[in-house]
C-alpha cells in the first residue's frame, strides 16, 4: 500500500499559484515601455492635420543651432515666430536673431518676433531692444510677449502686481512700435499665478503636446501642438504651431 502524502493542516488556506501573476505584471510593463517608446519616437514627427489647421508654421528656438529656413518651408511651415530676449549677447552675431530674421525672410516664410518677457526688468528696457531689433514693417506677423518666466528668482523681489503694471506698460509700448496688437504666448504657469486671459484682452498662443490646451478659459489663436518636431531643417526640435481657424 503506498504511503499517503502529508496532509494539509485543517484550515489553512491553499497558497494560490502566483507565476501568471508575474508574467502578466513583466507583460503590462513591456507594453507600457512600447507604448512610450512608439509615442516618442511618433511625436518626433507629429503635426495636427492640415485638413483641420490649413495654417502651420514654427517656433524657432534661440541657439539651437544652424536652420535650414528653405527647408522648413518646404516641409510645412507657411510662418515662422523667432525669440528675442534682452540680454542676448548673441542677438547680431552669425546665426543669432539678426541673421536668421534676415534669413526666414529671404526663405519666403512670413515672420514674427516673440519678446521674451523678464519680470525682473523695467518695460522700457525691453521694449527699448525690441525697437532697435525689430523694423517697423507691416509686412511682419503681429508681435507676441512670451509669458513664461516667473517673479521668484528676482532680486531685488518684485510683486505680483509690479509684474502685472509691467507686462502692461510693455504691451503698449511694442503695440505702439508694430502697429498691431500684441499676442500672448501664454504659459500654464504664468496664467495660474497672474490670471492673465482673464485681465488681458488680447489674442492668446497656448502650448500642450498633442492635445487641444484650456487652461485659459478661453480661445485661442495660436498652438504649440508638438514641444519638439524633428524636421530636417534642423538638427535641434522646433515648436510647431498652428493657427485656429
Amino acid at each position: 500500500m503506498a504511503k499517503a502524502g502529508k496532509a494539509r493542516a485543517p484550515g489553512k488556506p491553499r497558497r494560490a499559484p502566483r507565476r501568471w501573476l508575474w508574467r502578466l505584471a513583466a507583460l503590462a510593463v513591456l507594453f507600457g515601455l512600447a507604448f512610450a517608446a512608439w509615442l516618442w519616437w511618433d511625436m518626433r514627427s507629429w503635426r495636427p492635420d492640415p485638413a483641420l489647421y490649413p495654417e502651420q508654421g514654427a517656433f524657432v528656438p534661440a541657439g539651437g543651432g544652424e536652420v535650414g529656413f528653405p527647408t522648413l518651408k518646404a516641409v510645412g511651415a507657411q510662418f515662422v515666430y523667432l525669440p528675442l530676449a534682452l540680454g542676448d549677447a548673441q542677438a547680431e552675431a552669425p546665426g543669432g536673431f539678426a541673421d536668421r530674421f534676415v534669413r526666414a525672410r529671404a526663405a519666403g516664410l512670413r515672420v514674427g518676433v516673440v519678446l521674451e518677457f523678464d519680470p525682473c526688468t523695467g518695460a522700457d528696457a525691453q521694449s527699448g531692444m525690441f525697437a532697435q531689433m525689430v523694423p517697423r514693417d507691416r509686412d511682419l506677423l503681429p508681435p507676441a510677449i512670451g509669458l513664461d518666466s516667473l517673479a521668484e528668482g528676482c532680486s531685488p523681489k518684485v510683486s505680483d502686481a509690479a509684474v502685472e503694471s509691467e507686462l502692461m506698460t510693455l504691451i503698449n509700448q511694442i503695440e505702439i512700435h508694430a502697429g498691431k496688437p500684441v499676442i500672448l504666448k501664454l504659459s500654464r504657469a504664468f496664467q495660474e499665478r497672474h490670471n492673465t486671459a482673464t485681465t488681458l484682452g488680447r489674442d492668446l498662443w497656448l502650448a500642450r503636446d498633442r492635445a487641444r490646451p484650456d487652461y485659459a478659459g478661453r480661445p485661442w489663436l495660436l498652438w504649440s501642438a508638438n514641444g519638439a518636431r524633428m524636421t530636417e531643417a534642423s538638427a535641434e526640435p522646433v515648436e510647431w504651431v498652428v493657427v485656429q481657424k
